[in-house]
């Protein structure tokens, strides 16, 4: 439960909006107002609504920011990060506005998520299904709410950036709106893509976990380090990585450092151990463990940072080279700004990415933080400019895609793919939920 604050909320947003007004936008997001006691009963599947500036930021939306006048900040300025959620919504809006849609709206609601390990390094697989399964009630939920939300706003496109309940959305109810798909995990399903040597059953599962996150799409959109075919059959297009604008404005340099990103904090450890044999050579290595100062310094030649956007790309275009876990948008700066890169997948697709990215010259796969590799490729990598021209095209190759005529284009399907389709809209009303 949170307060309901009708005057605090427009101090905070610097609007006018009447108490009854923001009651019914909570109304429209199924948010009970309790008159007696004054507050905002929260359902089970906004877990994201935790205190009053949430339920300011769903007002704000709702109402518009286009509305909200423009003020000057006041106060010391700092720095600060845009994560890539917010980046991804912000990209949503653009390809919305470039559709000739007045206003994109963006939608937060309780997904399935991996846990780490209790050494914070890799996924533990049966402790994630059993929490996954203890929620199967939540993302029941959310699956009704994605589709009740597609039909009250009346959205013409429905942008998917891989999210598994979205496709089930349109597995199980079937809404009207098309769907585009965006992810590089797309790219898993071209009959050129290279995978490494893993398990046949494990990349089975990533390939149909994959298919499921896109049931229903008009088009699926695959980010890619490199150009590759398009496959009408599956409605598939091969598109460039998209980047932040930030990055693609950055002149590099090569820099004595080395940098790091480490999704899982539990490798610090490795990276520890590495710099207590090797003192001199200077290090920046960002992380997001929780309760950690903005800068834990561990001498003078080795620091970890809290994420922040702004000090992250600083140091990684003036790094020497680049160490991380694997994950797609990270290798793809490196590449543009020509840092090498080890990475060092935690899980099957950042396994995938990273054969795929050395494939096409980012740098080398390793088990462990190998830094005597790194140090080595920083010697010997070559820079890949056409890497660099197949960013650049990022935007107008994929907004092109949400052109009016390519949406509602028919793209050839095989027989296999109709057949099996059918069966499983078919499957999926026997078991509607």
């Amino acid at each position: 439960e949170i307060p309901f604050e009708p005057e605090r909320t427009n101090r905070l947003l610097g609007t006018e909006i009447s108490g009854e007004e923001m009651l019914k936008i909570f109304e429209k997001l199924e948010l009970e107002y309790d008159r007696q006691r004054n507050v905002i009963r929260i359902p089970s599947f906004r877990q994201d609504l935790e205190g009053f500036a949430d339920i300011a930021e769903e007002v704000a939306r709702f109402y518009g920011y286009d509305k909200i006048p423009t003020t000057l900040p006041k106060g010391e300025a700092t720095t600060g990060k845009l994560p890539f959620k917010l980046r991804v919504e912000q990209k949503a809006r653009d390809i919305a506005e470039y559709c000739g849609f007045s206003q994109g709206m963006t939608y937060s609601f309780e997904s399935p998520n991996f846990l780490p390990t209790a050494k914070n390094k890799q996924v533990n697989l049966l402790k994630s299904i059993g929490y996954n399964v203890l929620r199967l009630h939540k993302y029941t939920a959310s699956i009704h709410y994605i589709n009740r939300m597609i039909k009250e706003t009346g959205a013409d496109v429905v942008v998917n950036f891989y999210e598994l309940l979205t496709g089930l959305t349109y597995l199980f109810c079937r809404p009207k709106a098309m769907m585009v798909c965006i992810a590089h995990q797309y790219l898993f399903l071209h009959p050129d893509f290279s995978f490494p040597k893993l398990n046949a059953v494990s990349l089975s599962l990533l390939k149909f976990f994959t298919r499921v996150t896109a049931i229903g799409a008009t088009k699926k959109l695959a980010l890619s380090f490199r150009k590759m075919r398009e496959v009408p059959a599956d409605k598939m297009v091969v598109v460039p990585p998209l980047l932040r604008k930030e990055i693609i404005n950055k002149t590099p340099r090569k820099g004595n450092y080395l940098h790091g990103y480490l999704l899982n904090s539990g490798f610090s450890e490795e990276v520890k151990e590495w710099h207590t044999a090797h003192p001199e050579v200077p290090m920046h290595f960002f992380w997001d463990k929780r309760g950690a100062k903005e800068t834990t310094k561990i001498d003078d030649t080795l620091s970890f940072h809290q994420l922040n956007d702004i000090r992250f790309v600083k140091y990684m275009a003036n790094a020497k080279a680049y160490a991380t876990t694997a994950g797609f948008e990270s290798v793809c700066e490196a590449m543009y700004l020509d840092k090498p890169v080890l990475m060092v997948p935690t899980h099957i697709e950042q396994a995938c990415n990273a054969h795929d990215a050395s494939l096409s010259g980012a740098g080398t796969v390793a088990e462990h933080f190998d830094l005597d590799a790194l140090l080595h490729l920083s010697e010997t990598h070559q820079p890949n400019p056409v890497f660099r021209h197949w960013v650049q095209q990022a935007d107008w190759l994929i907004l092109r895609e949400f052109r009016e005529d390519l949406l509602m284009e028919e793209m050839p399907s095989s027989v296999w793919h109709r057949l099996s389709m059918h069966w499983v809209y078919r499957v999926a009303k026997t078991f509607s939920i």
